[in-house]
């Protein structure tokens, strides 16, 4: 059972567990900690945030910078992403650019709340890679 995070394209968020994500089916179950589990179509996704806890920590500024000794930039390309309502996001892809409509990052902090993100790419707007963070 994996804890998730699902922001959704119209705002809203989603707290709970999940057991059946995966990129090539078009809905997932998110279960909140205090109710049955709701459907989720991936297309309804900005992003689905794999987290350590649900409750995150809003006060600490995530890690920017790469270690150059950090074995997950191996094979990976930094990108940042902007989202249709603005926001952006840095992670790490395996595939740059991605060639599918979901596609995972992970944050550059290795200690980020944030294990994996699933991104959907129809919510990005511009997606570049970065050469220094």
């Amino acid at each position: 059972m994996q804890k998730v995070v699902a922001h959704l394209r119209d705002g809203r968020v989603l707290k709970g567990t999940s057991l059946d994500v995966a990129p090539n089916r078009p809905t997932c179950h998110v279960r909140p900690p205090d109710g049955p589990a709701v459907e989720v179509r991936l297309s309804d996704l900005k992003a689905l945030f794999f987290v350590r806890t649900l409750e995150g920590d809003a006060k600490r500024d995530e890690e920017l910078a790469l270690d150059p000794e950090d074995r997950r930039t191996v094979g990976s390309t930094v990108v940042r992403l902007t989202f249709g309502d603005g926001e952006e996001m840095i992670g790490l892809t395996n595939r740059y650019p991605p060639n599918q409509p979901f596609f995972f990052i992970v944050p550059v902090d290795p200690e980020s709340n944030n294990v994996r993100i699933l991104i959907n790419r129809s919510a990005v707007v511009a997606m570049d890679p970065v050469l220094a963070v």
